[in-house]
């Protein structure tokens, strides 16, 4: 009996060492951590740039990740709380829901990672807001560029899905824009459309 127990003390000693080890070694998952994550990838993206500002301003054609500056959308974040995403598609394109729902998902993780380094606070007001999407349509891609300069003149930050044409559209259509900002500088923008 003693030694079941002594057995067990053990195990559990040693599945909290192999836990620990893990997890100081391993970058976690969780969108708290992100904080911490974060602010390591700044200093490689830092680096990066000093890199490159001791080459006398040679840049190295293979590089891949470049530092850029935040976003204007990053000094809203510190006074606005409620942040949403609009995804504006194309009704014209006549796009099944299937396909509607993948562009949609392009769109949103396009916007996604645009944001993601550039405007790191606004990006944790629309997570902490429970990541509000809404769906809208409009009816041509002259009408989509018209409302993405709109955006762009209030420093909303756009992305728009371009299709490769392997199903339903003519390669290279623009499917969808993704719009995120506070809820009443998006609503400025998007308002007029209606939902799809």
């Amino acid at each position: 009996m003693e030694m079941s127990w002594l057995s067990a003390i053990l195990v559990g000693a040693g599945y909290l060492a192999l836990g620990f080890f893990i997890g100081s070694h391993y970058h976690p998952r969780f969108p708290l951590s992100r904080k911490f994550s974060l602010s390591k990838d700044k200093e490689e993206d830092a680096s990066l740039l000093n890199d490159n500002d001791n080459n006398n301003g040679k840049h190295k054609k293979n590089t891949k990740s470049k530092v850029k500056d935040p976003l204007e959308i990053e000094q809203l974040a510190d006074i606005l709380d409620d942040f949403k995403m609009i995804l504006v598609v194309r009704n014209d394109l006549k796009m099944g829901k299937g396909k509607i729902a993948a562009q949609c998902s392009h769109a949103t993780l396009g916007l996604y990672k645009k944001v993601l380094y550039r405007a790191p606070k606004a990006l944790n007001r629309w997570e902490m807001s429970a990541q509000p999407k809404v769906v809208v349509k409009i009816e041509s891609e002259e009408d989509m560029l018209a409302l993405q300069a709109r955006a762009k003149s209030l420093k909303l930050p756009t992305h728009i899905t371009i299709d490769a044409g392997r199903t339903q559209i003519a390669p290279n259509s623009r499917t969808v824009m993704a719009i995120l900002g506070p809820v009443e500088v998006v609503d400025e923008v998007t308002g007029g459309l209606k939902l799809l």
